[in-house]
């Protein structure tokens, strides 16, 4: 029984326990700096969750609006589409980067700067709103790691 009782508090103290049973991290959000107000930003996370969710919407009061976008590859030409919701498998990483699915802010209030932030608010089904500080990395970045080269 010691033994037993022994195994479930090391394993309650372990990072994956330490996850709530509803919880999705958010890891890793930055933003590429623009050059002008009038072209869309782009915005990229990863997330995890620890239970099946989705990410039903993005909203952030840096753009009019924010657009969930998938890169679909057809006869060798590739588009954006936009997704009306993104699966999070539950103890998966979802990732949003560089010629994938990202988050497209269209209609910004002002350029994203290099070294500014904004707030990023996600809507999910299960954990409903998180909202994240978005770091903005420089116009070629490729990502946080990169950009500190």
């Amino acid at each position: 029984m010691r033994t037993a009782l022994l195994i479930a508090a090391v394993l309650a103290m372990s990072p994956l326990a330490a996850m709530a049973e509803d919880a999705v991290r958010i890891i890793d959000p930055w933003a590429r700096a623009t050059i002008l107000v009038s072209r869309p930003g782009v915005a990229y996370l990863t997330m995890e969750s620890a239970r099946d969710d989705q990410l039903l919407a993005v909203e952030s009061p840096a753009a009019d609006r924010v657009m969930i976008h998938a890169i679909e590859n057809s006869d060798d030409v590739s588009r954006m589409v936009n997704l009306d919701a993104l699966d999070l498998p539950a103890g998966e990483r979802v990732a949003l980067a560089p010629g994938g699915t990202h988050l497209m802010l269209m209609g910004l209030k002002k350029r994203l700067t290099e070294g500014g932030r904004f707030p990023l608010t996600l809507q999910f089904e299960r954990v409903g709103a998180i909202t994240v500080s978005v770091p903005v990395l420089g116009v070629g970045a490729g990502g946080p790691a990169e950009d500190t080269q």
